[in-house]
């Protein structure tokens, strides 16, 4: 049996390892511990299969899916658009800067390594600033991964971040996290599917928003957002 030289790729991009920083941010959640609305195992299930049900499937994979196909098809006003469109979409202070921080981590890797074409070095040098989703999506299709493989990939990675963050804050065991990873993870097929439909985007999730807000100014904090 060969193994596919994709499949490695998309476990590199996968891999908590991928040097963009991703383990430092709780996108509100630790907030939400500290205010009590997260308290154990069940309440963290509810926020993160939420956050992944209603934000991450109806606005950052769609927009995910917009700029693959826009380097796929080497188009620099689509990719300007989308990586705008989902820069201004981060509320807070906090999101728009992991956003653009692991964005930059990714593009500076990406260039390092080498291993892309130089018209989409060029695209990508010029997205300034750059959205994490954009080097991402340009990582996926310059290694010819399929983009429902690599979606799925970049889901699974903010899924595992939320695991962990939750396992950091709460009393909550590794037994326990990889049990809620696994329920939370058959939310990522679904969340892909919806992506792919096509339908009007949608990014409303007020308390999502409130809590990044109110965790800028906790008072004692682990994580960056």
């Amino acid at each position: 049996m060969t193994v596919d030289h994709r499949l490695l790729r998309l476990l590199q991009l996968a891999s908590p390892m991928l040097p963009v920083g991703a383990y430092s941010y709780s996108q509100g959640l630790e907030w939400a511990i500290e205010e009590g609305t997260i308290h154990d195992a069940a309440s963290g299930e509810a926020w993160i299969g939420h956050v992944l049900q209603y934000g991450l499937a109806r606005f950052e994979a769609p927009v995910w899916l917009h700029l693959y196909s826009a380097w796929a098809d080497a188009d620099a006003d689509a990719l300007a658009y989308w990586n705008e469109l989902f820069i201004a979409s981060r509320e807070s202070t906090e999101f728009r800067a992991e956003t653009l921080q692991m964005g930059t981590s990714l593009r500076v890797l990406l260039l390092d390594l080498g291993e892309i074409d130089i018209e989409a070095r060029t695209r990508l040098r010029a997205l300034e600033p750059v959205c994490f989703p954009a080097a991402f999506s340009l990582a996926a299709q310059a290694w010819d991964i399929p983009a429902p493989a690599a979606l799925a990939a970049y889901l699974w990675g903010w899924l595992e971040n939320q695991v962990g963050a939750l396992m950091k804050t709460l009393p909550l065991g590794q037994t326990d996290g990889q049990r809620l990873l696994r329920r939370l993870a058959d939310g990522i097929p679904v969340a892909v599917e919806y992506a792919q439909r096509g339908e009007p985007l949608s990014n409303f999730l007020p308390g999502l928003a409130m809590a990044s807000c109110r965790h800028e100014t906790q008072y004692s904090r682990l994580f960056r957002s």
